[in-house]
């Protein structure tokens, strides 16, 4: 599956314990990233300084759904089963 362009669901739910730049110490879960933009676009995308766990991440239907709404549901769901 190809990512959803302005969709941000996976810069929102997950959360992310690497530092990001303007958020040191990385984010929260439900926390909106500071390098997402008003498009929901990712202002370092490409960029050496975005966290390899962005880097790494892929679209996939099963954590994306078929909608951004659902995105971020199925996000929220994974996020919780696998908190430590």
């Amino acid at each position: 599956m190809k990512c959803r362009e302005g969709c941000g669901a996976c810069c929102i739910a997950p959360s992310i314990s690497s530092p990001i730049p303007g958020m040191p110490n990385g984010k929260a879960a439900g926390e909106r990233c500071v390098q997402l933009s008003v498009d929901n676009l990712c202002s370092i995308f490409g960029n050496p300084e975005r966290p390899a766990v962005c880097s790494a991440f892929e679209a996939d239907v099963e954590v994306c759904g078929s909608s951004s709404d659902e995105a971020i549901k199925l996000l929220g769901w994974w996020e919780q089963m696998t908190a430590a």
